[in-house]
């Protein structure tokens, strides 16, 4: 019995490690869910759960990077029953994302070398598996006292991998360097002329897309713009697909909101359908006309399929219906509101560097987070947010489904 009991409890050490390594390098996500952000504790949580990655055993590594996973993608896996699938794809989905990081992760157990460990969380900061890029290590200190750079990320890794090399009084003595990555400076970003409502709803995913329903949601957005035109807005933004249909292919509600566009600027998601190819886009309604933003970058699984295309087509027609097909333009699109430019922007590629190119002073953002509620999910899109208005100083505007309609600067 004694040889069991030995033969368990480091396990049993490892994984409570873990857990806490884990809490630590996600307590900033949580912390902003329920209100209680704190910059100190972000600050000290993040140096801690660092730490404990550079220095702690494979083994803790490993769990650490599982846990990690849940803790952080738990709520992907909620979509999958609007595919048709049900519940129980879920924790088979979570189990999944835990395993992804728990190998993304399992790369600094490959070495005990600390400073080996900190080039290699350097590295994995460049890496998005399979093109999603949510998994950020610089997202760790967006509400915190340190910088979000890369640069502030190197220095915090010296400063903690530096005592690896010392012994004796002197040995934590390079935990000072820490002090070059901090950041109280705070840019003040200039909000544009224009009065802007950022319209969000509270629609249900199976609400949403339920043909019955239609003529109440097309109702609501019609009395949401007829609201702002009477609250004497410049413009006002509707979530992602708020008008849930081909939009292109109702030459009525199209005309119907061109000349309310004569007294408001109209901007809102729906879908459209052209020569068989669909494209999740923005409509701009301005004087009696309107243009259309395609999405240019696509959620991997949701939209796209990252996947060999031999494989493609199997995993879009299995598991997403032959949902995940739809069509991308090439090029970010731009809004031009009364003389100001807005970057337009269809939710998940608002956290994607492709879409900053030229580094936009606005951008003008939409979301549905209904597909993943209740969850982080709605919280971490923001903090993604706020990494990329604070790495390009741009402001965003983001009208959404549910959840996370905000001014973000």
């Amino acid at each position: 019995m004694k040889n069991y009991i030995n033969g368990i409890n480091p396990y049993i050490k490892d994984i409570f490690l873990a857990l806490f390594t884990a809490s630590m390098f996600s307590a900033f996500i949580y912390f902003e869910h329920f209100g209680l952000t704190c910059k100190l504790c972000n600050s000290l949580f993040a140096v801690v759960a660092i730490a404990s990655l550079l220095y702690s055993s494979k083994r803790v590594v490993l769990f650490s990077g599982f846990f990690i996973g849940l803790l952080w993608f738990y709520w992907i896996g909620f979509s999958f029953k609007y595919y048709g699938m049900g519940t129980w794809v879920e924790p088979l989905v979570a189990l999944g994302f835990a395993l992804i990081y728990t190998l993304f992760f399992g790369t600094l157990a490959l070495t005990k070398k600390v400073y080996i460990r900190a080039l290699i969380l350097f590295g994995l900061s460049f890496i998005e598996p399979f093109g999603f890029n949510w998994m950020k290590i610089e997202l760790l200190f967006v509400e915190s006292y340190f910088g979000i750079s890369k640069l502030d990320l190197a220095f915090i890794l010296t400063a903690l991998a530096l005592p690896s090399f010392f012994k004796g009084r002197y040995k934590y003595a390079p935990l000072l360097l820490i002090s070059a990555a901090l950041s109280f400076s705070h840019q003040e970003l200039k909000l544009p002329p224009l009065k802007i409502d950022l319209a969000s709803t509270n629609l249900k995913q199976d609400e949403k897309w339920d043909r019955a329903n239609l003529p109440r949601i097309i109702n609501m957005n019609l009395s949401s713009i007829d609201d702002a035109i009477n609250e004497g807005y410049d413009v006002v933004v509707l979530p992602e697909s708020a008008f849930p249909l081909y939009l292109n292919h109702d030459p009525e509600l199209l005309y119907y909101l061109s000349e309310k566009s004569k007294d408001i600027s109209i901007i809102t998601g729906a879908l459209i359908s052209e020569k068989g190819r669909h494209f999740n886009v923005t409509y701009h309604f301005h004087d009696g006309n309107y243009t259309i933003a395609k999405k240019m970058i696509l959620v991997p699984f949701g939209e796209y399929i990252p996947l060999p295309r031999f494989a493609q087509k199997w995993v879009s027609d299995t598991f997403f219906d032959g949902a995940s097909d739809f069509s991308v333009a090439s090029t970010p699109t731009d809004f031009t509101i009364k003389g100001v430019k807005f970057r337009n922007a269809i939710c998940y590629e608002a956290t994607k560097d492709e879409l900053y190119l030229n580094d936009p002073q606005y951008i003008i953002a939409v979301s549905n987070n209904a597909w993943f509620l209740p969850s982080i999910e709605p919280t971490l899109q923001r903090l993604l947010l706020k990494y990329y208005s604070k790495k390009y100083g741009t402001i965003i505007f983001h009208s959404a489904n549910r959840a996370g309609t905000a001014i973000i600067k």
